[in-house]
């Protein structure tokens, strides 16, 4: 799943200041498990052998949380910039030098515009190439809300900030990989939205996704219908015929290997996703339910088609577990380990790229 995480943890000799990800971390909503996974996940010290992380959040904060957990010997450092960041040290950049209230467990105005402040400064960053990728930890998605934030999730945020009219959320769990063609949007909307031109788009994102950010040479892609039994030929709905097929015919015709539409019930009890690279479920519960209950703990939400790289816990600011050091940082580890071989694969894919177009015409030929 990680190939660059792995090898690196196999190697005695790690310390290559050269080759670590400069990784930015949001704290998220500093009410909820942010820190406590953040601190978690940096604990091992493993982590510094291919990543230079760096925290935008609140040093107070940081501490407040850190006295709530056992974590020993662990220190954040603390920097005015993220230019400034020591690639040996878990450094943190205040994103505002005024103290901040904390209400364990609570939605509060201080909480959201705290979460706010760490991801424009973040952002600001990454489109400025001073981080390599970016990691967020939850938001709450009602008290973050502002004039310069109105959207239903970092997902559409990230996307409006980069240009992107078309985000596309990619849950990630080892081999399973599930896309949503409609984000968060009500139920009763999501029939409305799917047309063949959208069905069309997020399968190209995908797929190229799939090559460059998993390093998989022809991915094979599954589309699940959106009603019950994918339709039941038309009996139970007529957008498998009329929109969802004839979007695949199209996408075969400019070379995608996609398959379906099937139907979702089945598809994932029987275990179906096993055969292919990924599955594009057409709204987000029928999608994320299923992923949910087969990842548990250890699934990452994942932005593609940006061109940043940008993951996140599969998972919220869980109130209910703030402060208590019971949350699991599983999620969030596995984020982090997704953000870093992306960002390589990325990097990898374009050298390979550039070498590829940098072949004179006719060397290749035979003599």
């Amino acid at each position: 799943m990680f190939p660059y995480i792995q090898a690196k943890m196999e190697m005695t000799d790690v310390y290559n200041t050269e080759n670590r990800i400069r990784l930015g971390i949001t704290h998220g909503d500093i009410n909820g498990i942010g820190y406590e996974v953040i601190i978690k996940s940096l604990s091992d010290q493993r982590m510094l052998d291919f990543v230079t992380p760096i925290v935008y959040g609140h040093s107070k904060v940081a501490s407040f949380h850190k006295k709530n957990m056992d974590v020993g010997d662990f220190n954040f450092n603390l920097i005015r910039s993220a230019q400034n960041a020591h690639p040996k040290r878990i450094n943190i950049v205040n994103c505002t030098e005024q103290d901040l209230k904390i209400d364990l467990g609570m939605s509060t105005e201080v909480a959201g515009k705290a979460a706010l402040m760490a991801l424009e400064m973040a952002v600001t960053d990454l489109k400025a190439g001073v981080i390599d990728a970016l990691v967020t930890a939850p938001i709450n998605k009602q008290n973050i809300q502002a004039d310069t934030f109105h959207f239903p999730g970092h997902t559409e945020f990230l996307a409006e900030r980069f240009g992107k009219d078309e985000p596309l959320m990619v849950m990630v769990w080892q081999q399973l990989r599930v896309a949503t063609l409609t984000g968060h949007i009500p139920l009763n909307e999501v029939s409305s939205k799917i047309t063949e031109k959208l069905i069309l788009s997020k399968l190209h994102i995908l797929n190229n996704s799939l090559i460059q950010d998993f390093g998989i040479t022809k991915p094979r892609i599954a589309v699940l219908g959106l009603n019950p039994h994918a339709g039941d030929g038309g009996l139970l709905g007529k957008e498998e015929l009329d929109i969802i097929a004839p979007a695949l015919a199209h996408a075969k015709t400019r070379g995608l290997l996609v398959f379906g539409p099937f139907p979702a019930d089945g598809f994932f009890g029987a275990g179906s996703w096993k055969k292919y690279d990924a599955v594009v479920s057409m709204y987000h519960d029928q999608g994320l339910t299923p992923f949910k209950s087969i990842a548990f703990d250890g699934g990452v939400n994942f932005t593609a088609g940006l061109a940043y790289v940008r993951t996140s816990p599969a998972h919220g600011t869980a109130y209910e577990l703030a402060g208590k050091n019971i949350a699991s940082a599983e999620s969030f580890r596995q984020a982090i380990y997704l953000a870093v071989d992306i960002a390589r694969m990325r990097q990898e894919h374009k050298n390979l790229t550039s070498n590829v177009l940098s072949i004179p015409k006719g060397s290749l030929s035979s003599e």
